[in-house]
């Protein structure tokens, strides 16, 4: 008889470009989104939210004309019902960010909606792409976008907002710069210097995105005939000549010390361009409307130099940089960078209506603001755990769980030990590992005199650790209260630990 072969194992590893998230990680995001989603209730937001999986032809503007519609996203084709052996089942995707979901529910159900609609949503985002180093295919967004409305008090709003977001959560003023710009402004530049090809003018924008890196030589070597980058490898120029370099640097260097002189080099930049002029006149009134809500340059600046890299935005482009330093792998000095974007994006919802509808959002990248909160000395590194009930006696499970119903009840977090029990310095062991404040014992004894011992492990951890006990030698780690005072002892200890 032929010997059954046995089945492999499964290998424990997680799918490249994704991670796992633990308590810690979890816990710390899910405070920094509640934060965040009370400034989006603040100012009138509504949450939303919509299915992870969008079909293809609804996130068709994100992906390449190719032959299997998965580049970019994850992708599958149903099955059709009616042929199962047919290739006609629709092809779905796992959604690729919050902002095509937006426009299909609103273009579903616009009729029910208010109009404008502000909505807030929160959650995880997929895209297959090639992973790196911080760079993972699924990761949070936080977004916050108001459909229905071309008046740039929308834009203005959505940048206070952003604002206001990054100082709730931490990010002291100072520490960050909310910079605004306008597509217009970039379309025009483009009229003045005749360049109408829409390859060209993609090339043009994704040259001049590169203006923090490489500066105005750099450009302008890359919109001409190339230049060699730090590795030494040569990077084609996108063939522009020299009289049409000058109106796209000086449109990149015109922010001048104050709102009146930066929209002056503007307007030189831009000539006689109507959708030029058209830009320049929204980043007015934008500049306008900050100012009456009280917001300065140190919060929120024009700054011409912020092209985002989408081509969907139609007219005010946003970016919140924090300007703090921080040291690389390499032990450089570097700027922190971007941690949220947005824009506005007229002809989104239009793929679904047919008819053009007005919408301006932003997105914050929820990883790379929680990095920076680290690097700000904002997050606990150790959250504190729950309190542990010990057993020592399996017999009297129920009195353990007795005292954790007590603890819950009144608010405090708590569990009560379910390992095995015959090793009490394991269940401490497993305390501290739960970075738990506190731990509760009740043996024998103890029941018998109707008292219980509550030792503090925060004190007696730093007990352990001082060179010297005089610190420490008027506050004992451990007291013996009687069993009606849990709750009391318990909550008096939470506080003193603070």
């Amino acid at each position: 008889m032929a010997k059954i072969k046995k089945q492999p194992r499964p290998k424990a590893v997680t799918p490249k470009g994704f991670r796992d998230y633990f308590g810690e990680e979890v816990t710390q995001r899910s405070e920094m989104l509640r934060a965040i989603a009370g400034v989006y209730h603040h100012y009138g937001f509504e949450a939303l939210e919509s299915a992870a999986v969008e079909t293809v032809e609804a996130l068709g503007k994100f992906l390449p004309d190719v032959e299997r519609p998965n580049a970019g996203v994850f992708a599958w084709q149903e099955v059709d019902e009616n042929d199962p052996d047919s290739n006609k089942g629709d092809w779905m995707a796992l959604r690729y960010d919050l902002t095509a979901p937006l426009a299909r529910v609103y273009a579903q159900h616009r009729n029910d909606l208010p109009s404008p609609y502000r909505r807030y949503a929160m959650g995880p985002v997929w895209r297959n792409e090639k992973p790196g180093p911080g760079r993972y295919r699924q990761f949070y967004q936080c977004d916050a976008d108001t459909v229905g409305t071309a008046s740039m008090a929308a834009d203005a709003e959505i940048c206070m907002m952003l604002s206001d977001t990054l100082e709730t959560v931490g990010i002291p003023r100072g520490d960050y710069l909310v910079r605004v710009n306008n597509r217009k402004v970039l379309d025009g530049v483009l009229d003045v210097i005749g360049v109408k090809d829409e390859n060209q003018k993609a090339a043009v924008m994704r040259t001049i995105d590169k203006f923090d890196k490489v500066g105005g030589e750099g450009v302008a070597q890359l919109l001409t005939e190339g230049r060699l980058d730090a590795s030494g490898a040569y990077i084609d120029g996108v063939g522009l000549v020299q009289d049409q370099v000058w109106p796209v640097i000086s449109f990149l260097t015109a922010k001048g010390d104050d709102l009146l002189s930066t929209i002056a080099n503007l307007r030189d930049a831009v000539g006689d361009s109507k959708i030029g002029a058209e830009g320049i006149g929204e980043l007015e009134q934008i500049g306008d409307l900050m100012a009456a809500g009280g917001y300065g340059s140190d919060r929120i600046e024009i700054d011409p130099s912020i092209v985002r890299g989408l081509g969907y935005y139609t007219g005010p482009v946003y970016e919140a940089e924090l300007t703090f330093e921080i040291f690389d792998d390499k032990g450089r000095k570097r700027q922190f960078g971007s941690v949220a974007g947005g824009g506005r994006y007229d002809d989104l919802v239009k793929r679904f209506t047919g008819q053009e509808v007005p919408a301006t959002g932003m997105s914050i990248g929820v990883d790379r603001l929680l990095a920076a909160l680290r690097e700000k000395g904002r997050l606990s590194a150790t959250p504190t755990g729950p309190v542990v009930v010990t057993v020592m006696d399996k017999a009297r499970m129920a009195d353990y769980q007795a005292m954790v119903a007590e603890l819950r009840n009144a608010g405090i977090r708590a569990e009560v030990y379910l390992g095995n029990p015959k090793n009490f310095g394991n269940q401490l062991k497993y305390a501290d590992k739960r970075n738990s404040p506190i731990a509760v014992i009740e043996g024998g004894d103890e029941k018998e005199n109707g008292v219980i011992q509550i030792k503090d492990l925060i004190l007696g951890a730093k007990i352990a650790e001082s060179a010297t006990l005089e610190e420490w030698k008027e506050r004992p780690s451990q007291f013996e209260v009687p069993r009606g005072e849990l709750v009391a002892k318990v909550r008096e200890i939470l506080e003193s630990q603070g």
